[in-house]
């Protein structure tokens, strides 16, 4: 009987070092891979909104639940001035402050939302083997593509204008 206990005793030493171990090997591997936050994806309408817009497509139309009911009177306008059209949905949009464009360059891809006075990142996309790092003030945005010793620079700046973009290699 003592013989028998020392065995499972034995056993489940054994078994609970081996599991702890390949938890510990799995979660060392795993660490540097399954975690790292996602890498942007390419945007494919960003080429699109430089084009010629199409005509814009018209979301589906929901019913309201019965419980909701529109309000009765609207509210009068101080000038008298019809109110605006509605604005329309998210999804047919255009930019909202200006247009969208791409920059392709040997080390990636950047997409930016340029404005009349200002503009703002939309994304940026390493290639295979580049890395990206980005930088933004309230007057301009580098985006920086680097492989080893090359240096892709995707600079934006509206300081003293409208908004110009420059691509340096170094």
């Amino acid at each position: 009987m003592r013989r028998g206990l020392v065995h499972v005793l034995a056993w489940l030493l054994a078994t609970g070092a081996a599991v702890t171990l390949s938890w510990w090997g799995v979660h060392t591997v795993m660490a540097g891979t399954a975690y790292d936050p996602p890498r942007a994806l390419p945007i494919k309408a960003a080429d699109a909104a430089t084009r010629e817009p199409k005509a814009p497509a018209t979301p589906p139309e929901r019913t309201p639940p019965p419980k909701r009911r529109a309000p009765s009177t609207p509210p009068a306008s101080a000038s008298g001035k019809p109110s605006p059209a509605p604005t329309p949905s998210p999804r047919t949009a255009p930019a909202a402050s200006g247009r969208v464009k791409s920059y392709d360059t040997d080390g990636g891809r950047a997409v930016f939302d340029l404005g009349k006075t200002s503009a703002s990142l939309v994304s940026a996309t390493p290639g295979a083997g580049w890395s990206m790092q980005v930088w933004k003030t309230e007057s301009w945005i580098r985006v920086e593509f680097s492989s080893g010793a090359d240096r892709v620079s995707v600079f934006c700046t509206w300081h003293d204008g409208p908004p110009r973009v420059e691509i340096g290699t170094y």
